[in-house]
């Protein structure tokens, strides 16, 4: 006869090996969903300073804002085990030095959730363009309930961004200080797909049994211009990023909009 606690150990032991065969499947399953992401990106206009990037930067350097337009269509990259997708875009330039790999810095991205995963303030709401044509200059009241009213209507369908002159959430810098003349600048788009089990999964650029790899995602090469003369302050904003942490009444507080 088994003692109480052999028996309970035999019983977690049982439930441990069929929970992580289940999880087990079900990670490998998702390699059977086909997958056919597409993207186009677009430069729309590239600007270098020189200035503070940022409230605490100690010294003056040279640093680029880049407005993009992006497409994307990767609704292919949601199944029944993907929890959300990590999407940045990054700028790729040669370094000073031939010998050195280039220098990549990300200057957006967004967090697009799956259909099941609970709400989170940081989730990306894709901007309407309606609301954008004729934006309204009044103030959100504290005790505005329509403000704070949940949606779940989606704008596109989820994967699916339209961005036209999009301002940069960061600006690009060099631990050299200069930026301006550098050449064959291109800008590549990105991402993450964290599934609920299993490991994580990099954008592919090639085929790779039922998923296709990505077409397009790349801009065409440009090149940083000098630096010209002074700009206005809101021609260089960075874009706050879309998520649901909306300031209201001076107050970061976290409003569920719409998900996109």
């Amino acid at each position: 006869m088994h003692s109480a606690l052999v028996r309970v150990q035999n019983v977690f032991g049982f439930f441990t090996t069929v929970a992580f065969t289940v999880a087990a499947v079900i990670a490998l399953s998702t390699f059977i969903n086909p997958q056919f992401p597409s993207a186009s990106v677009q430069l729309r206009n590239v600007q270098v300073v020189r200035g503070r990037p940022h409230y605490y930067s100690y010294k003056k350097e040279e640093y680029a804002h880049i407005k993009f337009d992006l497409d994307t269509d990767l609704s292919t990259l949601f199944n029944w085990n993907t929890k959300q997708v990590f999407l940045y875009l990054k700028a790729i330039y040669p370094s000073t030095r031939a010998s050195e790999p280039a220098s990549e810095a990300i200057i957006w991205d967004a967090i697009i959730p799956a259909a099941s995963a609970p709400w989170h303030q940081n989730h990306y709401i894709h901007p309407n363009p309606k609301k954008s044509q004729t934006k309204s200059k009044a103030k959100p009241k504290k005790n505005d309930k329509a403000a704070k009213k949940p949606s779940e209507e989606l704008l596109y369908k989820r994967g699916e961004l339209h961005l036209n002159n999009q301002r940069p959430k960061y600006q690009i810098t060099d631990i050299s200080g200069k930026l301006q003349n550098r050449t064959d600048v291109v800008l590549e788009l990105g991402w993450n797909v964290q599934p609920w089990v299993g490991a994580l999964v990099w954008a592919n650029k090639v085929d790779f049994g039922v998923w296709e790899g990505l077409k397009g995602g790349v801009s065409p090469k440009f090149s940083f211009p000098e630096i010209g003369g002074k700009k206005k302050t809101e021609d260089l904003g960075t874009e706050k990023g879309k998520e649901g942490h909306r300031l209201v009444v001076g107050e970061e507080v976290p409003i569920r909009k719409d998900r996109g």
